[in-house]
Formats: structure tokens, C-alpha cells, sequence
């Protein structure tokens, strides 16, 4: 939805100043501010004087002149953290996937060896899928739970296999689900260094799909986005194609979670 009525430019100029400080390090001088948004002295010192007045900059201490972020962007951006629902967001997020891709799109949490399905669009097509909003599934037979495993840091990884494998034997919920401990660490350790999960028909004897990281604004992985596709139409074309979706999928709800990239945060 476009914005109402006419844009107020000592407004609009305020904002373009705050959002030059998400770049770079994260100071700025005022005549920096002036040269890159073409702006009249005048103006840039009369709007940083008013950010400033307004706890919206503050000056750097022992850097006479120089600006950064203040406590009132810190605030405001909390809040907006506060309010966010991961699920909400999730399922809108999936929503434009699936509406690009017409496949069945997920976004999934990982809760101690199992995954937990919080959004799902389903395909425009006719498709029986074993997932369900707030089911949940062995993580170790999906797109979405090898990537979240993946995720861990090493010691927890195995922290929480040993614990499982002190209840038995990994479940396979189809011929082709990575049951064998040592087999799955070793599909775990190439998700690491690929950044996405593909799941071959290991959960469902019909369906195959690819998972992509989804982080906080802390940069920790926190859920996984997937799309599922039947195997009539999976071919390397289209994984190659969908692994591109889901990955841009996941990025945008990374980036709607506060995400800005960079060094992660966690894995």
C-alpha cells in the first residue's frame, strides 16, 4: 500500500540522514551528510541538530563532529522486534513464494530433534503431504530439520543426537530418510558448507524438497523456509531453481526478523 497524501521533505530528508548510518561504521560527519545527500549545509546541521536534540543521534565521544545512532533508534527498533511474529511473518513469506513457484512452501522451528511446522501454503496442485501447521516430524527426514540440525553448534548438535539415540534408533519414515547416525552427520556436515538442505523423498515417498536458513536480527538461525515439490516434477532444472526461492524466501523473512546480514550472530 503506497503512502497517503503528499510526502513532507523535511521529513523525508530527516529519515534519508538516519538511514546513512546503516552503512559503513556506523559514524558519520555532518558535511559527510551534506556531500551525500546533496543537501545545503544549512539544512543538514538544522536536521542533526534536531535527531540530536531528539535522542535520534547523538555525538561520538572523543570524535568532536562525528555522529552515530542514538538510544531512541535503539527503542524504536526494539519495539518493532517485540511486536514481530515469527509465524505471521512466516506465512506471508511463504505465501509469496508459493504464489511465485505454485509449490507447497513451509516454515518450520526446531525443537530438540524434531521440527515443528508453524507456516504452510500449500501447492496449487494436487499434492499429499505428511506436514501440517504444528505437526511435528522427525527433523533428521526433512529439508527443513536437516537445516536447522546443521545450524547447531557442533556440541549441541551431538548433545542432542546422543540423547536421542539413547531412545533407539533414528526413525525412517521412508526407505530414503537418513537413519544411519553416521550417514546423517555426514549430510549435515555438507549442508554446513552448501547454506541450503535438500530432502530426497526421506519423508514422504512422493515429495521432495529444499530448505534455506531464516536468522534473527542477532544473526542465530531460528527456523528454516522449504519448498516441497512431487517428484514427477523435480528434476536438477527445478532444484536448482527452487533452491534459488527458497533461499531469497528465507532471506526476505531474515531481513522482516531484523536480520541485516553480515557475520552471523550463530550458526
Amino acid at each position: 500500500m503506497g503512502p497517503v497524501g503528499r510526502l513532507v521533505p523535511a521529513v523525508t530528508r530527516a529519515f534519508d540522514i538516519l538511514e546513512l548510518f546503516l552503512q559503513g561504521d556506523g559514524t558519520l560527519s555532518a558535511p559527510e551528510i551534506t556531500r551525500r545527500l546533496q543537501l545545503p549545509r544549512t539544512t543538514t546541521h538544522e536536521l542533526v541538530a534536531t535527531l540530536t536534540a531528539r535522542n535520534y543521534l547523538v555525538q561520538v565521544p572523543e570524535q568532536p563532529g562525528r555522529y552515530r545512532l542514538g538510544v531512541r533508534t535503539y527503542q524504536l527498533g526494539s519495539r518493532y522486534a517485540e511486536q514481530l511474529d515469527l509465524a505471521a511473518e512466516g506465512h506471508q513469506v511463504a505465501r509469496e513464494v508459493a504464489d511465485t513457484c505454485g509449490e507447497t512452501v513451509h516454515v518450520a522451528l526446531l525443537e530438540d530433534m524434531d521440527v515443528i511446522y508453524i507456516a504452510k501454503v500449500d501447492s496449487t496442485h494436487a499434492v499429499r503431504m505428511v506436514s501440517a501447521t504444528g505437526r511435528r516430524l522427525p527433523a533428521h527426514c526433512t529439508a527443513v530439520g536437516k537445516m536447522l540440525l546443521a545450524s547447531l553448534p557442533a556440541s549441541e548438535l551431538e548433545a542432542r543426537l546422543e540423547e536421542r539415540l539413547e531412545e533407539g534408533p533414528l526413525e525412517a519414515m521412508t526407505p530414503n530418510s537418513l537413519s544411519d547416525p553416521e550417514v546423517l552427520r555426514a549430510a549435515l556436515a555438507e549442508i554446513r558448507i552448501l547454506g541450503v538442505a535438500v530432502e530426497l523423498q526421506e519423508s514422504n515417498p512422493d515429495v521432495s524438497c529444499v530448505a534455506a536458513p531464516v536468522r534473527d536480527r542477532s544473526g542465530r538461525v531460528v527456523a528454516a523456509l522449504s519448498v516441497s515439490v512431487p517428484v514427477h516434477r523435480w528434476s536438477e532444472d527445478r532444484e536448482n531453481e527452487l533452491t534459488a526461492l527458497a533461499t531469497k524466501g528465507a532471506d526476505e523473512l531474515s531481513a522482516r526478523l531484523g536480520y541485516r546480514g553480515g557475520h552471523p550472530g550463530g550458526r
